[in-house]
């Protein structure tokens, strides 16, 4: 029962900040008021399940780039239901993804940046993959209600003998510069206004505050480059639309 005394705080704190957070939506009717109790619950059985086999399997190269690759495949989905699930949407997402985290990850242990080891691969990939598919989300949703509210600008540009992708060009831009606009203020506000939870991690972990900011910037740096790209690759990907969306409720 020792182990239920001391995590009896916890389990205090985090009912109490997702009662709040309930109370808060279904007071102002929001869609799906009771999603940060399923999602809450959700994380903390994901986190909980995680924890247990990171502890035996941090250090094999093999168990981290399967945890790595079932993040991933499950990033993708997830982007992919929030845009609209088609076999376009997930190769398109999946592509946008698999290029941006890929470079990243690359550039950061090719260089040096980070020390290229299992742990620092899992914890790096993790964090940029999971940036990624934020990225991709907001990309996708922007674009396609961009389109919709616009369509008969995109009408006009097609009468006049635009191409589809030129038709939705400016969408495009302005839809993945939205989707980078978290990142970019993430960054830019970084030690001022926020301590972000890789910083904080690598200092519990026994790292320096020199070192840890080190670690710190180089992970936004790697979140930044993939998430350009993914925004980038996908709206291009999507860009070409000879007919009006159907919106997507989800």
């Amino acid at each position: 029962m020792d182990w239920l005394r001391e995590l009896a705080p916890t389990l205090l704190g985090v009912g109490l900040l997702v009662l709040i957070t309930t109370v808060v939506a279904w007071r102002f009717r929001l869609p799906a008021p009771f999603a940060p109790v399923l999602a809450v619950l959700r994380g903390a059985a994901q986190l909980a399940a995680v924890s247990l086999i990171l502890t035996g399997v941090i250090g094999n190269p093999l168990w981290v780039a399967a945890g790595l690759a079932v993040m991933f495949i499950a990033a993708v989905a997830t982007s992919t239901r929030r845009i609209g699930f088609t076999r376009r949407h997930l190769a398109d997402v999946g592509l946008a993804m698999g290029i941006g985290v890929a470079t990243a990850l690359v550039v950061v242990f090719a260089t040096g940046a980070i020390e290229f080891t299992p742990r620092y691969v899992f914890a790096v990939g993790g964090i940029v993959i999971g940036n990624a598919m934020t990225v991709a989300t907001l990309t996708g949703r922007r674009f396609g209600e961009a389109v919709i509210d616009h369509w008969d600008e995109v009408e006009g540009w097609l009468a006049l003998g635009a191409t589809p992708r030129q038709s939705t060009l400016t969408l495009a831009r302005r839809a993945a510069h939205f989707a980078l606009v978290p990142a970019i203020d993430q960054t830019k506000t970084t030690g001022l206004v926020t301590l972000p939870g890789a910083f904080v991690g690598a200092i519990f972990g026994g790292l320096s505050p020199l070192e840890a900011g080190r670690f710190q910037i180089v992970v936004l740096a790697s979140v930044l480059a993939a998430g350009a790209i993914v925004a980038v690759t996908l709206v291009s990907a999507l860009g070409p639309v000879r007919q009006k969306p159907v919106p997507h409720r989800g």
